[in-house]
């Protein structure tokens, strides 16, 4: 079994597209994924629970976006 690569924040900021506080934000809002604990002062995520989150949001777009074309065309 592979072992799972853990994310830094920086590297969170740079995949996401959010910043420090809005990353923070939204794990206390329980719609970010919650980082792990890997030493004393410091925390990652791990890359699959981070590609789920970011593909999860792709998917609500298109489906937004879906949901648009067919309103626009019945109306």
């Amino acid at each position: 079994m592979p072992l799972e690569k853990l994310l830094r924040l920086p590297e969170v900021t740079d995949r996401t597209g959010l910043r420090r506080a809005a990353i923070y934000d939204a794990i206390k809002r329980g719609v970010f994924p919650r980082p792990v604990r890997i030493g004393r002062r410091a925390v990652a995520w791990p890359e699959s629970e981070v590609q789920a989150w970011i593909a999860e949001r792709v998917a609500d777009a298109r489906e937004r976006d879906v949901e648009a074309v067919r309103a626009s065309a019945a109306g």
